[in-house]
C-alpha cells in the first residue's frame, strides 16, 4: 500500500509540475521560451569507454570509465530496429512528435489515478528520462520534476531526436556498473545489440525501469516478468504478433554476467597508456584469431606447468600487420606472472639467431648450403662452444649443420663475417639487441648470448621470408603522423632503405629452415621455422614462416627460472604448428630468384665446397698471395641465371671476400666498376654467353672467374 501511495504521490507532483509549465504556456510563448532558455546549461560531453577494435571493427576490449562504469559508445546503425520499435512504444510511442513532454500521457495517467486508483502507464517521455539521467537529480518532489521538464524542452531545443536517442541508449542504467545499450547487450546477452531477438530486445527495455531490482543475475524471476510484461505490451501495440510474443515468453532469461571481453591484454593496455586522448583505437589484430591462440596458449602452458608463461607473435610479413598477440598464459594468472607481457620482455634467444648468420655467408660468398663444413671440438680464443647434446657430427653439409643446430659450424661461420655485423643486421631488421654490459658483440651472440624480444626475433624472421627485405611491423592501422615507435607502441620499425639479407642469401636461408626434422604433430616440408633453446632451459622459441604469416613462441618462466627439460623442439615447436593451423591453409613459399646454384657438394666450385677456417691461412687459389682478394660470386664455372634476353634480365651480383678495398672490378679486361668500400657490386650484362670476370684490389691482388650467364 505505502509503495501505491508512493507512486501516486510521485504522479501527482509530476502533474504539478505539468501544470506549472502549462500555465506558463498559456501565458504567451515569451513565457515558455524563457522558462526553457533560462535552464542551466548541461555539459553533453559524455564521457564513454575507450574501445580497442580489431581490423574487422570488432571489440577487443573496453575500458571503463573513470568511475567505473562500463559505458559504450552507441551508433543508431548498430542497433537492432525491432528493440528501438520496442522501446518506443512501451517508454514513449510518441516520441517523434512530442517537444519533450508528452502532456497527452501524462493526462492519461492522471485520469487512470483518478478513475482506477492506480496508474498503468506513466507519463515520462525517454526525452525526460535522459534529463534526469543527465541532472542526475531526484524527481521525487515538485521542484525536481519540474526540472526534468524544463531540461527535457531544453533538450528538444538542442538536440535532433536520434541524437536524444542515441544519448539515452548511451546512459540508461542497465544494473551494477553498466550503462547503455550495448555495454548490457554485450554483459547479459553475450552479443552486440545488432541483431536481437525479441524476447532479447524486451529484457533490454524492461531493465532501465528498476535496474537493481530486476539484475538477471540477482533477480532471474523479477527480471523474467518485467520482459514479459513488455512482450505483452507490444503485442498489443502490434510491434509483435502473437506467435513471436509466445516464442519469445518461452526463452529463459539470462542468469549470469559474462566477463568484458579483454583480448590482447597487454598490446591493449599499452596503446591507451600510449595515447589515453584516443577514444576509439583500431588495430590490426583479427579478434578471432586471437582468441583462439589465446586459449591455444592458456592450455599449453597449463600442461607444461603452474608457473610457465607463454607468448605468441602472429604478423602478414607482405602487409607488415601484427594479426595476434598474446603477451601471457592468462592475464590473472599470478603463479604464472600473467602480467608481464612476453611478446617484449627481454631474453635469451638460443640457436634462433643462427639462421641470419648462415645467411650473411651466403651472402659474402663464404658458403653454399652444400658446402662441407666441420663439426668437430674447436677453440676460438678463450670460447669453447659445445653442442647441444655435447656430440659432434664430424663432416656435414651447412643445410645439415642448420637443420639440426650445430653449434661449432655456427661459431665459425659468425667467426667469418663478425659479430658485429650480425649484430648490425639485426637491427636493420627492427631489432633492439641487449648486449650484456654494453660490451662489444662477441661469438657468444650467435649462442644466445645477447637479449632480444619475441617482437625481434618475428620481425628478424619476416625479414627471411621477405625475401631479406626488412618489414616494418605495426599493430594499429590509426595513421595521424603521431610517431608511436617513440611512445613504445609498434614493436619494430625497420630501415625499409636496407636490405637485411641479399635475395639469394634469403632463400638458402628458407630453404634449409623448410627442410628442418619437423615437430611430431607436423608434416615436413609445411614450414621453414627453426628452434632455440636459451642456456640453462630458461627459454623456449620456436620461429617459423610460410609464404604470407610469420609467427613466433616463447615459453618459459617470466622470472628466468630455469625449467628442467625445457628445449624449443618439444614446447614451443608443437606450439608453432598449432598457431599455423589456426592460420588456416599455409601458404607456399615464393620461388628461387635469378641467380641460385643449385647443385652437390662435389660439384660445387672448389672455392665453396669446404668452408675455410677463418683464423687458418686462406688456400684460396687467387693470385697475389693467400690474402689476395678471392671472387666468392659467382664461383667459378657456374651458369647464371638472369633472364637475359627474355625482358626480366636481372643485374649480376659481385662480391670478393679478403683483400684490402678499394676494388676494381673487370669484364672480358674491361673495367666496369669500383667500389671504394664495399664488397657487394652490381652488374649489367649486354648479353647471354661466357664472360671472364676478374678483380683487383688496391695491393694489386687478383682472382678471376669465368661464368656463362642466361
Amino acid at each position: 500500500m505505502s509503495l501505491v501511495l508512493s507512486v501516486n504521490g510521485a504522479l501527482i507532483k509530476s502533474l504539478a509540475a505539468v501544470g506549472a509549465v502549462l500555465f506558463l504556456l498559456a501565458g504567451g510563448r515569451a513565457g515558455l521560451d524563457a522558462f526553457i532558455e533560462t535552464t542551466p546549461p548541461l555539459d553533453m560531453g559524455i564521457p564513454t569507454s575507450t574501445l580497442m577494435l580489431d581490423r574487422d571493427g570488432r571489440l577487443l576490449r573496453a575500458f571503463t570509465v573513470a568511475d567505473g562504469r562500463w559505458r559504450l559508445p552507441v551508433d543508431l546503425d548498430a542497433v537492432d530496429p525491432a528493440y528501438i520499435a520496442m522501446l518506443l512504444a512501451y517508454e514513449d510511442r510518441r516520441f517523434a512528435s512530442h517537444p519533450g513532454v508528452d502532456a497527452l500521457a501524462l493526462m492519461r495517467a492522471g485520469w487512470q489515478l483518478l478513475s482506477q486508483g492506480g496508474i498503468r502507464s506513466g507519463g515520462s517521455t525517454l526525452t525526460m528520462q535522459l534529463a534526469r539521467l543527465l541532472e542526475m537529480r531526484s524527481t521525487r518532489d515538485a521542484g525536481g520534476k519540474l526540472s526534468q521538464i524544463r531540461t527535457a524542452l531544453w533538450l528538444e531545443r538542442r538536440l535532433d531526436k536520434d541524437a536524444i536517442l542515441q544519448t539515452y541508449l548511451t546512459l540508461a542504467p542497465y544494473g551494477g556498473n553498466l550503462e547503455g545499450v550495448r555495454s548490457a547487450s554485450l554483459a547479459w546477452l553475450g552479443k552486440e545489440p545488432r541483431r536481437l531477438s525479441p524476447a532479447e530486445a524486451a529484457l533490454l527495455v524492461a531493465l532501465p525501469q528498476s535496474p537493481e531490482t530486476r539484475r538477471p543475475d540477482r533477480y532471474p524471476e523479477a527480471a523474467r516478468r518485467a520482459r514479459d510484461r513488455v512482450l505483452e505490451h507490444v503485442r498489443l501495440a502490434g510491434v509483435i504478433d502473437a506467435d513471436e510474443a509466445a516464442a519469445a515468453r518461452a526463452e529463459p532469461v539470462p542468469t549470469t554476467r559474462l566477463n568484458a571481453s579483454m583480448l590482447a591484454a597487454h598490446l591493449t593496455d599499452r596503446l591507451r597508456r600510449a595515447r589515453p586522448e584516443r577514444a576509439v583505437h583500431r588495430l590490426t589484430l583479427d579478434a578471432g584469431l586471437q582468441e583462439r591462440l589465446e586459449q591455444l596458449a592458456n592450455a599449453r602452458a597449463a600442461a607444461l606447468g603452474p608457473r610457465v608463461s607463454m607468448g605468441i607473435l602472429v604478423a602478414d610479413h607482405g602487409r607488415g600487420e601484427i594479426l595476434a598477440s598474446v603477451g601471457s598464459a592468462g592475464l590473472f594468472e599470478t603463479a604464472r606472472q600473467g602480467h608481464v607481457d612476453m611478446t617484449r620482455a627481454v631474453r635469451s634467444p638460443g640457436s634462433a639467431l643462427k639462421p641470419l648468420i648462415y645467411g650473411l655467408a651466403f651472402e659474402d660468398g663464404r658458403a653454399h648450403p652444400e658446402s662441407l663444413i666441420e663439426d668437430r671440438p674447436s677453440a676460438f680464443g678463450g670460447y669453447v662452444p659445445a653442442n647441444f647434446d655435447l656430440g659432434f657430427q664430424g663432416t656435414v653439409t651447412v643445410r645439415r649443420a642448420l637443420q639440426l643446430s650445430l653449434n661449432i659450424p655456427a661459431v665459425k661461420l659468425l667467426d667469418a663475417v663478425g659479430p658485429a655485423r650480425l649484430v648490425a643486421r639485426m637491427r636493420r631488421a627492427g631489432a633492439r639487441p641487449e648486449l650484456p654490459d654494453l660490451s662489444p658483440p662477441g661469438l657468444a651472440v650467435g649462442l644466445g648470448g645477447v637479449g632480444v624480444s619475441l617482437t625481434d626475433l618475428v620481425g628478424i624472421y619476416a625479414s627471411i621470408a621477405r625475401g631479406g627485405r626488412p618489414v616494418s611491423l605495426r599493430d594499429t592501422l590509426d595513421d595521424d603522423g603521431a610517431d608511436f615507435e617513440s611512445l613504445g607502441v609498434v614493436g619494430i620499425g625497420a630501415d625499409a632503405g636496407a636490405p637485411v639479407l641479399e635475395a639469394r642469401a634469403a632463400w638458402y636461408v628458407a630453404s634449409i629452415l623448410a627442410g628442418a626434422p619437423a615437430p611430431t604433430n607436423s608434416a615436413p616440408g609445411v614450414l621453414a621455422f627453426k628452434t632455440g633453446t636459451s642456456y640453462g632451459y630458461r627459454d623456449a622459441w620456436a620461429i617459423g614462416f610460410d609464404g604470407r604469416h610469420v609467427a613466433g613462441v616463447w615459453v618459459g618462466r617470466p622470472d628466468g627460472t630455469p625449467v628442467p627439460g625445457l628445449a624449443g623442439i618439444d614446447a614451443a615447436a608443437p606450439v608453432l604448428v598449432e598457431v599455423f593451423s589456426r592460420l588456416g591453409p599455409t601458404t607456399p613459399l615464393p620461388p628461387a630468384p635469378p641467380g641460385i646454384l643449385t647443385t652437390t657438394s662435389a660439384e660445387l666450385p672448389p672455392p665453396l665446397r669446404r668452408v675455410q677456417d677463418p683464423r687458418a691461412a686462406s688456400g684460396g687459389q687467387s693470385l697475389g698471395g693467400a690474402q689476395a682478394p678471392q671472387i666468392a660470386y659467382p664461383p667459378e664455372g657456374a651458369r647464371v641465371e638472369l633472364g637475359l634476353g627474355r625482358g626480366r634480365a636481372a643485374d649480376l651480383v659481385l662480391r670478393v671476400r679478403d683483400g684490402v678495398p678499394p676494388f676494381t672490378w673487370f669484364v672480358d679486361g674491361a673495367p666496369v666498376l669500383r667500389e671504394p668500400y664495399a664488397r657487394t657490386a652490381r652488374w649489367t650484362p649486354d648479353g647471354p654467353g661466357y664472360v671472364a670476370i676478374s678483380v683487383v684490389d688496391a695491393r694489386g691482388g687478383a682472382a678471376r672467374v669465368s661464368v656463362f650467364l642466361e
